[in-house]
């Protein structure tokens, strides 16, 4: 596939050596996806040395058989094969396979330059062929066409220069020269990216405006230099490079930005294709097409972490507690292990062998309010004193827009790059990431170490797409972090079972424990509100709250029930003031500040404040906690809000329901659980009874 044939005939001339190097011209123009199958088909077949333009053709169509089919099913009347715009090209000088071609062929690339002014010193501006077709069994007549050809082709390449491709002579020394600079500055621009050809518009404007209109050119070069890697924005999955017939059956079209299945297709006046597929998944990230082009920068291998200091190294500089100090030494030491991908190549991953399909992963497992940020920094340090750059990635923009100024303070010296949507630093590239795990598409292969916040948490929980992202944002030797207080099933089991390597937490920086939830048996929100009554033992145990000074949580399983619930409330609570909030409502930050500010006593929300949201003296009560959107880990989470503060660690939570659920006697177990782990290692500062005043009944 070229994106400039003036690059390719000059780049085959010049660094050309074996002299039974053949190049097939299949088509003039090929749809995108098409031209990438063709070029990753392995061509196989006896006698292929000898092939004529209708073996070639026979083989073009059989190997683009599925989209020829798929093409027919829509009535289209392209024909994008022809004999007529198929050639064979006998490179005289040879062929150097593209696995020999050097990652930067400055002095290949002046030899091809070289070569062509020496066939171009007969006649000004013209390409011949006499050095190129000079094989005994070739006829003379044969040697006339294949001349012609090439000069047409070089000649409409040349018509070509400036949409998008350089303009130019590229046979003049000055004009490659430029080139060539041109795609070694734009593989360091691209390095660690994974863009749509639309977004490397937007990305060179703003990095490299001198080449944002003519690109293409440098790609092709930067490409045949094994600088950048050339895709589709949808393709089919790679078939397995060994295997079973059954096992390299059709796959189906995925997007390789976001990896799911592209099954929509449509009339493209890109491509002229009357079946162009396209992915619905990533819309929002701009369309993602079989004709669109996807570049990725080439990545460099990735760098190991240093095991760290002692326990009292990370107290001293980072200010970790005991317990954060320890789980952080576990993952330094992860970090400064070899890869168990050592040795694999990117051709066995792409094929789908038996190896790895993720990075290598560590979990920190701590519990809510633990201090999980700090306990990264002795992470992100030695992977950056190291040379190497980090990755901080969190399912929700507030959470972005929060880390921020903490990373900020912790690394001065470090170029942090803030990414969410909207996000003016979006082009901008830096030593330390910041981003929504949205963002994460637009990497490949580009950090060395990649941190995951709260995995479990909404949109990155149970979003494969996601997932794909998270993973092709880091190198395929580098390092995954996970961490979370309420991991997912699997990780739980993965980590039980010794297959995940991981640390717990159990107990927060004041070294407390943690608060156990306890019990109101009462109806649900839905009776209270068709009733028009509170019943008394939650009225009671929210007025105890309040006469001890605590902010209220009341979490509720449905946005209709916040703002009726509210109306109720203020009647039996005309002193304090209470409002609601939810993941719809305009005024959710200023609402949250002021309950913050103790300005608003009782706020009734829904589990968009689950995490997150750090407020001092804080007490929790969960309404509906038998409902089916409230799960185990939703429980412990919303239960996480109270005790937070050293102030106050023992901060009331409730759980009202008329049923008792698996998912509320799971969420008190674990929280039991933790706090055994912390008294049996010693974190605990008091007695791990969590003695708090008795909930009235």
């Amino acid at each position: 596939m070229s994106l400039d044939m003036r690059v390719d005939l000059m780049w085959w001339a010049g660094v050309a050596r074996d002299p039974t190097c053949t190049i097939v011209f299949i088509a003039r123009e090929l749809p995108l996806g098409w031209a990438l199958k063709m070029g990753q088909v392995k061509v196989q077949g006896r006698g292929i040395d000898s092939w004529n333009i209708d073996q070639w053709k026979r083989y073009a169509i059989e190997s683009l058989r599925e989209e020829l089919e798929e093409e027919g099913k829509f009535q289209s009347n392209s024909s994008f094969l022809s004999e007529k715009s198929m050639w064979i090209w006998r490179v005289q000088d040879g062929c150097n396979t593209a696995g020999d071609l050097s990652v930067h062929s400055q002095r290949n690339m002046e030899r091809g330059q070289k070569g062509m002014e020496l066939r171009n010193s007969m006649g000004a501006g013209e390409l011949k062929g006499d050095s190129i077709m000079r094989r005994g069994h070739i006829q003379e007549n044969e040697q006339r066409l294949s001349e012609e050809r090439v000069q047409a082709l070089w000649d409409s390449s040349m018509k070509d220069a400036g949409r998008g491709r350089k303009a130019g002579d590229l046979r003049l020394h000055g004009v490659m020269q430029a080139v060539l600079v041109d795609a070694n500055e734009l593989a360091k621009v691209l390095e660690g990216r994974s863009l749509l050809a639309a977004e490397v518009d937007g990305l060179l404007a703003e990095a490299a405006p001198s080449m944002a209109s003519d690109w293409l050119t440098a790609t092709q070069l930067a490409y045949l230099q094994g600088q950048l890697m050339l895709g589709a924005g949808v393709a089919p999955a790679a078939s397995p490079c060994r295997g079973a017939p059954w096992q390299r059956r059709r796959k189906l079209p995925r997007c390789r930005r976001c990896g799911s299945v592209a099954l929509g297709r449509t009339a493209c006046a890109t491509c002229g294709s009357a079946a162009c597929t396209y992915c619905e998944a990533c819309l929002a990230m701009g369309r993602s097409r079989a004709c669109t082009l996807l570049l990725r920068g080439a990545a460099q291998p990735a760098v190991r972490g240093t095991a760290g200091g002692s326990p009292t190294e990370a107290v001293g500089r980072w200010g970790l507690s005991a317990a954060q100090s320890a789980a952080a030494g576990a993952a330094l030491q992860f970090l400064a292990k070899p890869t168990s991908r050592v040795g694999i190549g990117r051709e066995e991953l792409k094929c789908n062998v038996s190896v790895p399909s993720t990075p290598d992963r560590f979990l920190l497992w701590a519990v809510t309010g633990a201090g999980k940020t700090e306990m990264i920094f002795p992470l992100l340090a030695s992977i950056l004193e190291a040379g190497g750059r980090v990755l901080v990635a969190t399912p929700r923009r507030d959470v972005v827009l929060e880390l921020a100024p903490r990373l900020a303070r912790a690394f001065p010296d470090e170029r942090i790059v803030t990414l969410y949507g909207g996000s003016e630093e979006r082009w901008r590239s830096g030593t330390m990431t910041l981003a929504t795990t949205h963002q994460l598409m637009r990497f490949y292969e580009a950090f060395d170490l990649v941190i995951i916040d709260e995995i479990d948490a909404f949109p990155f929980h149970n979003d494969p797409m996601l997932a794909y992202a998270a993973q092709n944002a880091c190198k395929y030797d580098g390092k995954f972090v996970y961490l979370s207080a309420t991991p997912p099933r699997q990780l739980q089991k993965e980590a039980s079972r010794g297959i995940l390597p991981h640390a717990k937490v159990p107990v927060r920086f004041h070294g407390h424990p943690l608060p156990v939830p306890s019990r109101l048996d009462m109806k649900s929100v839905a009776h209270c509100l068709h009733q028009r009554r509170i019943p008394v033992k939650l009225l009671r145990n929210l007025e105890q709250s309040i006469k001890r000074g605590a902010q209220l949580f009341v979490f509720v399983s449905r946005i209709r029930h916040i703002e009726p619930f509210v109306m109720l409330l203020r009647r039996y609570m005309p002193r304090i003031r209470i409002e609601g909030t939810s993941s719809v409502d305009p005024q959710r930050s200023e609402k949250v500040a002021a309950f913050r500010d103790t300005q608003i006593r009782l706020l009734i929300t829904t589990t968009i404040l689950e995490r997150g949201v750090t407020v001092a003296r804080s007490d929790v009560f969960i309404l509906d906690a038998d409902s089916g959107l409230f799960d185990e880990a939703s429980l412990i989470q919303m239960s996480g809000r109270a005790g937070r503060s050293k102030d106050d660690p023992a901060g009331r939570v409730f759980l009202t329901s008329s049923h008792w659920t698996s998912s509320q006697k799971g969420a008190i177990s674990q929280i039991k659980r933790m706090n055994r782990i912390a008294q049996k290692g010693g974190y605990l500062t008091r007695d791990p009874m969590n003695k708090q005043a008795s909930p009235e009944h």
